[in-house]
């Protein structure tokens, strides 16, 4: 809950008091009491189910820009890489066509462990690195 709403009583407290009141009150009193809180209710879940909706719409949206920069990025250090290769090696087109499919490849592979649909590299979670910092000082092979 965020700061600064007040908690929203459950219904079966709210009908409960309702139905104390409405002992001591007229029948109508009583209906128009109860529809009037139940509408209070109401317009406020909506006021938070809209707030709820506009921040994850941000949220999607900066996402977006986040992997479409990332795509970018990747493909415009290809390009220069290429370039400067070719402009080293003399050979003009090759160099730029290598690393302008290699931008785009590693531009494909760093959205897709963004989403989550690629896992990230071995070596960081429980990979050679990380068992070999544990196992150092014994004979046991790292990659089994």
């Amino acid at each position: 809950m965020a700061m600064g709403e007040k908690p929203v009583t459950s219904r079966k407290e709210t009908e409960g008091k309702k139905q104390r009141e409405c002992f001591h009150s007229e029948d109508l009193e009583c209906r128009s009491k109860n529809l009037s809180a139940a509408l209070v209710h109401k317009q406020a879940l909506r006021k938070r189910e809209h707030k709820d909706r506009q921040k994850k719409s941000q949220g999607r949206i900066a996402d977006a820009v986040k992997l479409s920069s990332e795509f970018l990025a990747s493909i415009i250090v290809g390009i220069v890489l290429g370039v400067g290769f070719d402009k080293l090696a003399g050979s003009w087109p090759w160099g730029l066509v290598f690393f302008l499919f290699l931008g785009f490849a590693a531009g494909v592979l760093s959205i897709l462990r963004s989403v989550g649909y690629v896992s990230s590299s071995q070596l960081g979670q429980k990979g050679v690195l990380r068992q070999d910092e544990q196992n150092k000082g014994t004979n046991e092979r790292s990659d089994k």
